[in-house]
Formats: C-alpha cells, sequence, structure tokens
C-alpha cells in the first residue's frame, strides 16, 4: 500500500475536523461568541464547526506554504555552505605550504578538462 503526501494530508484533515464536530456535539456544549450574543444549540454548533474547519485549512495552508519556504531557503543554503567549504579547503590548502599550490595547478587543469569533454559530448549527443 503505498501512501502519498497528499493522501496524508487529506486523512489529517479529515481526521481534526471530525475531532472537532465530536467536540461540538458530544463535548460541554458549543457556545460561539459574535459580537456580545451567545449562540448555543444546532446552530452554535453549525458556526463551532464551520469555524473550526475553516481555521484548520488556513492553519494548513500557512504551514504548507512555511514549510514550502523553509525546505528552499535551506537548500539554497545547503548549496552556498558546500561552495564555502570547498573554497576554503582550497585557501587552506594554498596558505598551508606553498609546496601545495603546484599540486593544486594539475587539479585544476584535469577538472578543467574534464568538463571540456563532458560539454563535447552533450553536444554530440544531442
Amino acid at each position: 500500500m503505498k501512501i502519498t503526501a497528499k493522501k496524508l494530508v487529506v486523512a489529517a484533515f479529515v481526521t481534526l475536523l471530525a475531532v472537532a464536530a465530536w467536540q461540538s456535539i458530544f463535548g460541554d456544549g458549543m457556545h460561539v461568541n459574535i459580537d456580545g450574543d451567545e449562540i448555543d444549540g444546532p446552530l452554535g454548533f453549525l458556526l463551532g464547526t464551520v469555524f473550526a474547519g475553516g481555521g484548520l485549512l488556513i492553519a494548513a495552508v500557512a504551514i504548507t506554504c512555511c514549510a514550502v519556504f523553509v525546505g528552499l531557503l535551506f537548500a539554497g543554503l545547503g548549496i552556498l555552505m558546500i561552495s564555502g567549504l570547498v573554497l576554503l579547503a582550497v585557501v587552506v590548502a594554498a596558505a598551508v605550504s606553498p609546496l601545495l599550490l603546484p599540486l593544486l595547478i594539475p587539479a585544476g587543469l584535469y577538472m578543467v578538462f574534464r568538463s571540456r569533454s563532458r560539454k563535447a559530448t552533450m553536444e554530440h549527443a544531442v
């Protein structure tokens, strides 16, 4: 059985809505206060359920947007962190000993020629 995120979100929303309905029907009574007017009974149950469902829907949208934003933010920061660590490693290796700098030159040339061969291969493939 394959459970996708979409099915999980729908199931969680339905479960929370059912819990809100259960509480409003069998709980200790639903009293809705709108501008000083206290509404209870079936209309209070209906208004409480609608407002609770609307609040849950707004919260679900807000949490989803926040999760997407945080995911994109951390992915970008991760790429910047890895790039910074690579640059720092090159600078540290060059600063440790002047004898290591000639070892970095062939490594750089190897990377340049290897990327050229990949580009040429991709152009022939297309």
